[in-house]
């Protein structure tokens, strides 16, 4: 066989001291302390870069992470992801060897088969991120699902329901907050207690916190001290039938603690709720256990944030001291005109029987306009009303939370015809005293009305009006 080139043996290698040096075949020769010759790189064949410097055979593998450039490379040993020169890349847009680990070359080997050398030690601070590409997937990855648009929708949703939650629970603790609590409860000697609830409900002409022009715009006049217009008893069964309220004449002649007899809201002008509170319970044989009070100012404010309360006026009605004149039909009732309409009495032949009707009516209208679904789905129209009712009321010491919203519970249902509205049976309404003319009760009947609520049985229908 013929010699090689190099007059070496064919099949062993070399014992030349130049063995494996040549250019053309030394690389055939399998010995570990031959450098790999390097081959050139795509852009040194097209002659766009030049050749880089000859390799020493003493020359130490750079460590610094940029020596060799990652995926596009001028030479050396194989870049990762591509590049121009070098062996065939992991996974490399130009083939090769089988793709392997990050470090392409002999795929799934760590050392290199002729010399046993870690290819980590080669490239100990190697980055496998192109250059100029920014962290994060590269191009072409699959990226999570986008969220559907449902789920944002339902987010929405699910934080305008926990406001309005929120709105429906909290306006009421902050009206809460704003009530005034004032002593009702009289000392002495008190009626038993009976079956059920019964609330004091007094509607108070006091001017407190009124302007001069509020008091003219309003007709509320400059009186001093405090008069009730609006007495009545709010009677809540304890079994769950349906709440009776009572009206009682503001000019009921009835015995007055410590006064004599008298009509029955000087009591509150005498001695405030207390007295009033006495004068009730001594006349009526009921205790009683809440006590609700609102003002002119309040009133009117309730008024105004409900956005009116509509009335169905069988006749029109004016009246020069109420300072209204009101035309027949059914309308919308603003706040001052609300209030003349519940205090007139001097246009209605009734005089103050009549006004307690109307004052019932309006009252029942206001209630239910308060707990209307209009008004509990609406944010702002809630909020103003439920600030308006804290600044308007005023209740017992021992009147809590959970009591008034009873009473408003009550209300409602006298409003919408689930319960029994009366007055105090009446025998003279023009009955002649030294107080002036004043209203004389029904005494029988009077007994049997009070003494049935008392016991929460079912009134007499002789005792209820017929309209």
């Amino acid at each position: 066989m013929p010699p090689m080139p190099n007059g070496g043996d064919p099949y062993g290698p070399d014992p030349s001291p130049n063995a494996g040096q040549e250019s053309d075949y030394g690389w055939l020769y399998d010995n570990p302390n031959q450098p790999r010759p390097r081959t050139r790189s795509r852009g040194e064949r097209r002659g766009n870069l030049p050749p880089p410097p000859p390799p020493e055979s003493t020359q130490v593998m750079p460590t610094n992470p940029g020596a060799y450039s990652p995926g596009g490379g001028q030479g050396g040993y194989p870049p990762d992801g591509g590049g121009y020169g070098g062996y065939p890349p992991s996974g490399g847009e130009y083939g090769g060897y089988p793709p392997g680990d990050e470090y392409g070359g002999y795929a799934g080997q760590d050392t290199y088969p002729s010399s046993g050398r870690s290819r980590a030690e080669d490239y100990p601070q190697r980055s496998t991120r192109p250059p100029g590409r920014p962290p994060g997937p590269p191009p072409g990855r699959l990226r999570g699902p986008r969220r559907r648009p449902r789920v944002r929708v339902l987010r929405i949703l699910l934080f305008l329901l926990l406001a309005y939650l929120v709105m429906l629970v909290g306006v009421p603790l902050l009206a809460w907050s704003r009530v005034d609590k004032v002593a009702f409860e009289p000392a002495g000697t008190r009626p038993a207690d009976s079956s059920g609830t019964n609330y004091l409900l007094v509607g108070s002409d006091s001017r407190e916190g009124l302007t001069p022009e509020q008091r003219s715009k309003l007709g509320t006049g400059n009186a001093g001290g405090r008069r009730t217009d609006t007495i009545m008893v709010l009677h809540v069964p304890g079994l769950g039938g349906a709440p009776t309220l009572v009206s009682i004449p503001r000019d009921s002649y009835v015995p007055i603690p410590g006064h004599g007899r008298n009509k029955i809201n000087a009591a509150f002008a005498f001695g405030g709720p207390k007295l009033l509170t006495e004068t009730v319970e001594n006349a009526t044989g009921l205790r009683m256990d809440d006590y609700v009070e609102i003002g002119f100012g309040g009133f009117v404010g309730v008024v105004e944030g409900l956005g009116g309360v509509e009335m169905c006026l069988e006749k029109p009605i004016k009246d020069k001291k109420a300072h209204i004149d009101l035309p027949a039909g059914c309308q919308v009732l603003n706040g001052p005109d609300s209030l003349g309409f519940v205090r007139a009495r001097y246009f209605d032949p009734k005089g103050d029987l009549g006004r307690v009707e109307r004052q019932r009516q309006f009252l029942a209208a206001v209630m239910k306009e308060t707990l209307s679904p209009s008004t509990l789905i609406n944010p702002i129209r809630y909020t103003r009303v439920g600030l308006a009712s804290g600044d308007a009321l005023s209740v017992g010491e021992s009147t809590g939370v959970i009591d008034t919203a009873r009473f408003a519970l009550a209300m409602r249902a006298v409003s919408s015809g689930a319960g029994i509205t009366t007055t105090v049976p009446i025998s003279d309404p023009n009955y002649s005293t030294p107080a002036g003319s004043a209203v004389r009760w029904d005494r029988t009947k009077a007994l049997a009305l009070f003494r049935a609520l008392q016991d929460d049985q079912v009134i007499p229908p002789s005792l209820i009006p017929k309209n």
